[in-house]
């Protein structure tokens, strides 16, 4: 490494002490905006580790966070790398996170705020921050929070989410399997239900956890009582159903189910009172008007196409009805004008203390369970487009598993749900639709939704890819943050973004055994221990299946 200007001048840098700081530790020798050089005495930092407060035995370590005066301000830079010169001198690089005012009796950081106004000149001194420095730095303003952890290396400094900052301009909760996402995801929730009990919250679950955690505070949703009528479909999703067809026959299928589709929906009274009805007009008809229809038209002579694509779809449509798998959404009794009872279920208007539904997408077939996501998450843009004249009532979206549902590929099924799930996070904000998104795997999202997510909360990512891709979309003040992704204990999150003040490693707080979801992993050795019954298990695990039901 070639010898770096000003490293002889330690013994002299470092001398001077003030009453209020002690003695400094370093100092800057290279300023370049967000990102810059400072230069640590090794013996000063030795002397440092064994200081009684926590934060300042950790100062000038990678991660860590040290101040230095910019005129009448204290900035606060956190450590990103470290590496030795020559001369035995601690080169670090250091990304600026913000500045306070100074308390001139006790050196100590006041009304800490996010950014940088001025900047050092090289030989500032700098100085290890204290724990006290620490609770002013995260200290909580007047916004309306949540506090859900410990900030690291602290003891005491309580961690806040802002939640109109952070809902207001999505999130994004990251992290491996195992590293306690659920739980996380959980807790987060739970703090801002107990904040919000008249909020609005829907939340897809794919593995049935979450109907546990929130059995008190929220709604559950299954197969046996979501009853979603299928004539809220759009045509789009109508054709994910119903069309089975590749290619030039697909298309030959979408323009008959179209043309049929619109005479169905016709048929119902309430298209009088409509004065422009369209295929996507969420108006109520019955499938076996449908099959009529398709009947019909394929007895016709004049028809463009053989009877073939009459066949397909009628087919499909008939298979799905006789099918008790898809009763939940396909069954006889849905026909009725329910759109405006359903809305108000599933978005909990009002909410009677219970601002969240969970819908629990488990025990659905899986060919229909992306149609399904689709419809709601539309359901959630629609209505707040449509209701922009009223009382706004914000809904927040959150969306576990959403690798699946927005995957970075355009081809294949599901595309009806990835389309409304980017149009949420590209326009959401604007109408009040604020979307969470719960992943593990990062790198298998859709290019440009992670960017979309103002608030990034990542856990603990084993993937090289995965790890890139989180990088990609955090801010430049959190690069030294997240050079510790790969190094987090479970339970540890990086935060940055609108919903912190500045980015922090947070140590998340317990949850309660009965706020937890049903995501903890069986314990071999203890379970391969017990015997007895299995010929029970069997006959009610077999029923269940044959059923296809809960």
């Amino acid at each position: 490494m070639t010898q770096m200007p000003g490293a002889h001048v330690f013994s002299t840098a470092t001398a001077s002490a003030t009453p209020a700081f002690g003695q400094a530790m370093g100092m800057v020798f290279e300023i370049a905006g967000a990102s810059s050089k400072i230069m640590i005495d090794p013996q000063r930092l030795a002397l440092l580790a064994m200081d009684m407060d926590p934060c300042v035995a950790m100062a000038g370590q990678v991660g860590s966070q040290v101040k230095m005066r910019a005129g009448a301000y204290l900035l606060i830079a956190s450590v990103r790398t470290m590496s030795m010169d020559q001369n035995g001198a601690i080169v670090a690089d250091i990304d600026f996170l913000g500045e306070g005012d100074e308390d001139a009796q006790t050196g100590r950081i006041h009304h800490f705020r996010r950014g940088v106004t001025r900047y050092p000149t090289p030989g500032t001194e700098i100085y290890p921050v204290s724990s006290h420095d620490m609770r002013q730095i995260y200290a909580a303003d007047e916004r309306p929070n949540v506090e859900i952890g410990t900030v690291y290396p602290t003891a005491d400094t309580r961690a806040a989410l802002y939640v109109d900052s952070m809902l207001g301009k999505h999130f994004a909760l990251l992290g491996s399997t195992g590293t306690g996402k659920s739980t996380s995801a959980a807790l987060i929730l739970h703090r801002i239900c107990d904040l919000s009990p008249q909020g609005h919250i829907v939340m897809i679950d794919p593995h049935g956890e979450y109907g546990a955690a929130f059995a008190s505070n929220g709604a559950v949703y299954d197969v046996s009582n979501l009853a979603l009528p299928y004539w809220l479909m759009n045509f789009e999703e109508h054709c994910e159903v119903f069309v089975t067809s590749q290619g030039a026959d697909r298309t030959i299928d979408s323009d008959i189910l179209a043309k049929c589709l619109l005479a169905a929906r016709m048929k119902n009274r309430l298209a009088e009172s409509i004065g422009r009805l369209t295929v996507d007009s969420p108006v109520p008809y019955l499938l076996s008007d449908l099959t009529t229809i398709l009947q019909n038209e394929m007895g016709k002579l004049d028809k463009g196409t053989n009877s073939l694509p009459y066949m397909r779809l009628k087919t499909k449509i008939d298979e799905i009805k006789a099918d008790p798998r898809y009763s939940f959404m396909f069954s006889g009794m849905l026909v009725a004008d329910t759109m405006q009872a359903f809305i108000a279920k599933i978005f909990r208007l009002p909410s009677n203390g219970k601002p969240i539904s969970i819908i629990d997408v488990s025990a659905m077939p899986s060919d229909i369970t992306s149609t399904v996501v689709s419809v709601l998450s539309r359901l959630v843009f629609d209505y707040a487009i449509w209701s922009r004249d009223e009382p706004q009532r914000p809904i927040l979206l959150v969306c576990e598993e959403a690798h699946r549902y927005i995957p970075n590929s355009t081809i294949g099924a599901g595309q009806a749900v990835r389309k409304i799930l980017e149009r949420i996070a590209k326009e959401g904000r604007k109408y009040g639709v604020s979307l969470g998104l719960i992943t593990q795997r990062p790198s298998d999202l859709a290019e440009g939704v992670l960017s979309q997510c103002g608030t990034i909360i990542s856990m603990r990512l084993n993937n090289d890819r995965d790890q890139a891709f989180v990088k990609a979309a955090m801010p430049e003040g959190a690069r030294g943050f997240l050079d510790s992704i790969p190094a987090l204990r479970n339970r540890e999150a990086i935060i940055c973004g609108e919903g912190v003040a500045v980015p922090i490693r947070v140590s998340l707080d317990n949850l309660e055994e009965s706020r937890r979801p049903a995501s903890s992993d069986p314990s071999f050795t203890e379970l391969w221990r017990q015997t007895g019954g299995e010929a029970d298990i069997l006959d009610r695990t077999i029923t269940r299946w044959r059923s296809q039901g809960r």
